[in-house]
């Protein structure tokens, strides 16, 4: 009961942010599925036992800074129907200062999204049709789910077309990219974003069928967020909601 209660005190935001484990020898990251001024949802296959206590870091790093709390967890969910694995975790109530900052951030990305007459430019590359037509259609629904939100979307099918348009003008402001392509497959891609001065702030969004080991390598090299095919519309909309509130 005091769960659902804290459920409708504490409206929930659909947000996807990276989220890193201080202090852990391998490189997990995983992304929250939601986020509220009590608490939030973790995607993670990590083995968390309910009432574990935890530091985690919410954020985009080279977006904004990494806020680390601490947090209790409440519940499990196993993969499955409901969807991918993860946990819900809230701040112990001895974490006053933890609880405000994620109420602060929660309602960050609860405002409005875009700035006067800014436009974002959003580059998808991947080379199946069928996939393009799909994001393509969840970013224009991103734009009738946040009006006054100006998203132009581009499109590259494979790493060398993209990275022509990337070093063109005007520039792009979020790459939304799958890692197996021909020509210059999208690890090239984000290895040369990275290089870049110009390009290494560019937040970068992968959607990939890759494994574990592909996702860590991606993630080393500086994506920003990383989700695993197959995707669902809400996810993709929700997460470059956030990379381009986070970009500014």
């Amino acid at each position: 009961m005091d769960e659902e209660r804290d459920k409708r005190r504490d409206p929930r935001v659909p947000l996807v942010l990276r989220v890193d484990w201080p202090g852990l020898a391998l490189a997990i990251r995983d992304v929250t599925e939601n986020v509220s001024a009590g608490g939030l949802f973790l995607r993670t296959d990590r083995p968390l036992e309910r009432g574990a206590r935890v530091p985690l870091q919410l954020g985009f790093p080279g977006l904004m800074e990494p806020v680390e709390f601490e947090v209790e967890v409440v519940w499990r969910r196993m993969d499955g129907t409901q969807g991918p694995a993860g946990v819900a975790v809230r701040i112990p109530a001895d974490r006053p200062d933890d609880r405000q900052r994620l109420a602060r951030m929660a309602e960050t990305f609860r405002g409005p999204a875009a700035q006067a007459g800014r436009v974002y430019r959003v580059l998808v590359v991947e080379d199946n049709p069928r996939a393009v037509e799909m994001y393509e259609y969840a970013l224009r629904k991103l734009r009738s789910a946040e009006p006054g939100l100006e998203v132009v979307l581009e499109f590259a099918r494979d790493g060398h077309e993209a990275w022509g348009r990337l070093t063109a003008d005007p520039p792009i402001d979020l790459v939304l990219t799958d890692l197996y392509m021909p020509i210059l497959d999208g690890f090239g891609v984000i290895e040369r974003m990275r290089a870049d001065a110009r390009l290494a702030s560019v937040p970068v969004l992968v959607i990939s069928a890759g494994d574990d080991e592909a996702r860590e390598r991606a993630m080393a090299m500086g994506v920003d967020v990383f989700l695993q095919k197959p995707v669902q519309f809400g996810d993709v909309i929700h997460t470059v909601s956030s990379l381009l509130r986070a970009r500014g």
